[in-house]
Parts: structure tokens; C-alpha cells; sequence
């Protein structure tokens, strides 16, 4: 397929807590968007994830949220199917399993794309199936600043093998490579959101208003 467009856009999935949903979440994905000319990006909450404690907020109440912060940007839009795989909500939200799903549902041609941070490419090598999801999607890595991505070893390897030079190779087939992307940097973490809303103070200007508003209507982060 090299040298040839796919019939449809890249498709781009971009897997998270979201605990909550900020302004450095939703900036960062409608930068990918328009600079890997993606025809659409979905959050994906992560239920119960593996790699981490499971956050204090519902996996419904997350999802949300997003899905409020999302609201009228048509490239933008929350994935749910983590929440709802097998209805069993204690089962550990393997990335794998969502990728075969969705590389199920587009076919075998259209590009499909997970965004990670660099900093969750540092410790791929303990995920589930991790050397098998080129074979489903491209990675596109997401550069911060003071972060390097691993040189040595297994996962370094790997890095090297499959990196990808240019955006446009995204559309040329629709899994296998690993695109590393610069983006704006913004300042934001959930974890202090959650800090300020916890002692009383504002979050305002970190988060859509619609956002905070949900937060406050269900005594969220208190």
C-alpha cells in the first residue's frame, strides 16, 4: 500500500483516567487532529486501569465529563467501551483488547491511531500484549518536555524499528509505526485539579466550565 491514501482519514483513539478531563487533554487532542490530519480523535476512559490505582472517581462520572467537554467539536468524542466491555466494570482495561475491537469494526485498511505520553511509552513493556499492538494500530507518542523516550533495551528496540519520520506515512498503511509528535505544552495535571477542588479552592480556566459545573452539581473531588 505505500505511496497510496487510505479511502478514509486516520482514526485516532487516546486512552486515559481523565480524573478529570482538562484543557491540556482536550488542547493536546485537537492538536493531533489538525497536524496528523486525523478525520476524527476519541477519548477512551479507562475503567479499571492496569498500571495504576483505580481512581476515586466512577468510571461513569469520568466518561461524562468528558463527553461534556467534548460537546461541539465534531472531530472530538468520548469512546465508552472500556466502561462497558463483557458489563463487568472490575476487569482491568487492557489497551490491546480496545484496539482489536475498533481494528474489528474499521476493517483491515483504515489507519487506526493510539496516543500515548511519553511517559507511558517508558514503561509499555509491562502491558498486556504490548509487542502486538503495532499490529493493530500506529503509536503516536506524545513529546513532553524534560521526558526522553527508553534508548536501550527491549522497548528501545523497538522504538527504533518501527519509528515513523513523517506524518503523511500515517495513511500510507494502517498499523505499525511509531510517530513522535510535539505538541504545545500546557501546564495542567489532573492531580492538581483534584488538590484544589479537594480544599476548597477554584479550578476555573483549567477545565471546560461545563465540566466544573458537573463536579460541583455531584459533590465530585471533595
Amino acid at each position: 500500500m505505500s505511496g497510496t491514501t487510505l479511502a478514509n482519514g486516520p482514526l485516532a483513539v487516546f486512552g486515559g483516567t481523565f480524573n478529570p478531563v482538562h484543557y491540556g487533554h482536550l488542547r493536546s487532542a485537537l492538536e493531533l487532529v489538525e497536524k496528523l490530519g486525523l478525520d476524527e480523535l476519541r477519548l477512551m476512559p479507562c475503567a479499571v486501569p492496569p498500571h495504576r490505582e483505580q481512581p476515586g472517581c466512577s468510571a461513569q462520572h469520568r466518561a461524562a465529563m468528558v463527553e461534556l467537554a467534548v460537546a461541539g467539536e465534531p472531530r472530538l468524542s468520548c469512546d465508552r467501551r472500556e466502561l462497558q466491555r463483557d458489563g463487568n466494570s472490575d476487569s482491568p482495561s487492557y489497551t490491546y483488547d480496545s484496539l482489536a475491537e475498533l481494528r474489528a469494526e474499521l476493517g483491515g485498511k483504515r489507519a487506526l491511531c493510539m496516543v500515548v505520553g511519553c511517559d507511558a511509552v517508558r514503561d509499555i513493556g509491562s502491558w498486556h500484549r504490548w509487542r502486538e499492538l503495532l499490529d493493530l494500530a500506529h503509536i503516536v507518542v506524545i513529546a513532553r518536555p524534560g521526558w526522553s523516550l527508553p534508548a536501550d533495551g527491549e522497548v528501545g528496540s523497538w522504538l527504533r524499528d518501527h519509528a515513523m519520520d513523517a506524518v503523511p506515512n500515517l495513511c500510507e498503511r494502517p498499523a505499525g509505526g511509531i510517530l513522535t509528535q510535539e505538541l504545545r505544552p500546557l501546564d495542567i495535571s489532573s492531580t492538581e485539579i483534584r488538590e484544589l477542588l479537594a480544599s476548597g479552592r477554584s479550578a476555573r480556566y483549567l477545565m471546560p466550565q461545563s465540566v466544573l459545573e458537573y463536579i460541583q452539581a455531584h459533590g465530585l473531588y471533595r
